[in-house]
């Protein structure tokens, strides 16, 4: 297992920068899967975001011999039976765009009253003997009648925290990773990997 070293098995670079941002761990050095000498393809067949980020993280750590981090996320609306859910990054067809996947979004919602949805972000830690700790987090809020302001991806131009009224695509990273699902889960994954001696 390579020295304070720790793959973020994802190729998505937001998530990529929102997570080194949030982790911050000093004498660790976090690479992605670009970095790996081969590629590497798992097929995301779980049924819950749980199923998805454990799947993920083992299969690298093994595969790789490193420990790695994964996660699986995506945002669950009321109204839509808990769409897009699992499937929030596969919303519509590529290119996949902030843009494509929110408007798809609010013309789903266009007659529906209820507009309540939450984030859920599931994130797991794993060693190459199979070890593994994962950690569930979520951030309820609202989905907006349009798209407000131009940070983040994904759904973050429609998506209203509860309790604020602007949308996370209006917030600053430092405001959002506070708030978020993602903040959440890595604050406290970061807890975990500290007593580990990361």
């Amino acid at each position: 297992m390579r020295s304070k070293e720790i793959l973020l098995a994802t190729t998505n670079l937001g998530k990529l920068k929102e997570i080194r941002k949030i982790l911050k761990l000093r004498r660790t050095n976090f690479l992605s899967y670009s970095d790996m000498p081969f590629k590497i393809k798992i097929i995301e067949n779980g049924k819950t975001f749980q199923e998805n980020s454990i799947k993920k993280a083992v299969l690298s750590a093994k595969k790789f011999n490193i420990v790695s981090i994964a996660e699986d996320s995506g945002l669950c609306v009321d109204s839509l039976d808990g769409q897009p859910g699992i499937k929030s990054a596969r919303f519509v067809r590529p290119p996949v765009t902030k843009e494509r996947l929110c408007k798809k979004l609010l013309s789903l919602l266009k007659s529906k009253k209820n507009r309540k949805a939450k984030f859920v972000c599931s994130v797991t830690v794993a060693f190459p003997d199979g070890r593994y700790k994962n950690i569930t987090r979520y951030c309820y809020g609202k989905i907006s009648d349009k798209m407000f302001g131009e940070n983040g991806f994904g759904y973050d131009p429609v998506f209203i925290p509860k309790g604020y009224k602007k949308t996370f695509g209006q917030m600053s990273d430092k405001k959002k990773n506070v708030l978020s699902h993602r903040g959440k889960a890595f604050r406290d994954l970061r807890k975990e990997l500290l007593d580990l001696g990361f």
